[in-house]
């Protein structure tokens, strides 16, 4: 028996394990999302567990979750390991904007009913931050302080574009629509995928997909296509559709993806928020809290609302196992 709870953040799903997973060793987050890497006996007693929730017919596709760990120490109040049909992130914003509801609503964190609340979580790209604002003993929004995010490189060449790197607790690939004759429509989601998958392949190898210090977060992980759209009181607003692992489309304007965009804006000189907007119309609002010698600290507010408790079983004789993608 497997139970989860799950919640959407702008649309984007977010399927959190409460129970049911097996214990995986490591002294951090990080060493334990390389443990899964690896291979071995307890990596692929853990990996069941995410087949099983990930992949169809209990999942799908484009499905998001998360396994909860022990924190890296007592400064943290949650571990989590990030999970998609291909593998397992080192980041995810909508997600930890999730956390952020669930511990509050969950009893997790003790939460201040008319104010704000942290709730650190730390993740494999470090320690993040989910500012919970409760009004009346109730969540109201969730604000994702991000790991500090900068460029990496502008105008590499890849998959027959120039594209922008930036990390954000994972590094994205980031290119306007129109470079490549598309705009931010699901109509055009197809091509954007397509094109994606080429713009990873030829930065596989790149020197601007390896982590500067730590090779176990190197890797393109995700694309973002982004379209300008008309400010709004001199607020400035895109948006965008992130194309991440392969070819899986984030329905939110993806936090950590928003984030590395957020890095690229400051550098081309936006002093101002940003309204971000994804590929099904939700919003998140980002802006930078502050500038250190590691990059920008990104602060980008979401919501993430409930949609179900679950439990979860296989059955022995079920000759689908733990499933499969179509795609």
């Amino acid at each position: 028996m497997i139970t989860t709870v799950d919640y959407h953040t702008a649309g984007e799903p977010f399927r959190i394990v409460t129970g049911g997973v097996p214990d995986l060793p490591g002294a951090t987050v990080l060493e334990r999302r390389a443990l899964l890497g690896a291979g071995g006996a307890a990596a692929e007693d853990v990996d069941r567990v995410r087949r099983l929730l990930c992949h169809e017919p209990r999942g799908h596709a484009d499905m998001y979750g998360c396994f909860l760990v022990p924190p890296d120490d007592p400064g943290a109040h949650l571990g989590v390991l990030f999970w998609h049909k291909d593998g397992y992130s080192t980041a995810c914003g909508h997600g930890t904007i999730a956390l952020g509801v669930h511990a509050v609503r969950e009893g997790l964190v003790r939460a201040d009913p008319d104010g704000e609340t942290d709730v650190v979580v730390d993740v494999p790209s470090g320690r993040v931050t989910a500012r919970v604002r409760c009004s009346g003993g109730a969540v109201r929004s969730v604000t994702f302080v991000s790991v500090p995010s900068y460029v990496i490189a502008r105008g590499v060449r890849a998959g027959g574009v120039e594209v922008d790197l930036a990390w954000g607790g994972a590094i994205y690939a980031s290119v306007p629509a129109g470079a490549l004759g598309l705009s931010v429509e699901p109509r055009h989601l197809t091509g954007l995928i397509a094109r994606a998958r080429a713009i990873k392949a030829d930065l596989a190898d790149h020197p601007a997909a390896r982590h500067p210090s730590d090779e176990r977060l190197s890797g393109v992980y995700g694309v973002i296509f982004h379209d300008a759209l008309p400010d709004a009181d001199g607020v400035t607003r895109q948006r965008n559709v992130t194309v991440f692992a392969d070819g899986e489309v984030d329905r939110s304007p993806c936090g950590s993806g928003t984030a590395a965009r957020l890095a690229l804006l400051h550098d081309e000189g936006l002093r101002g928020p940003l309204v971000h907007e994804s590929v099904v119309g939700s919003a998140f609002l980002a802006r930078v809290a502050g500038v250190t010698e590691e990059g920008i600290v990104p602060e980008i507010e979401g919501m993430a609302y409930r949609t179900g408790r679950h439990v979860f079983e296989l059955d022995p004789e079920d000759p689908i196992g733990t499933g499969f993608t179509l795609r």
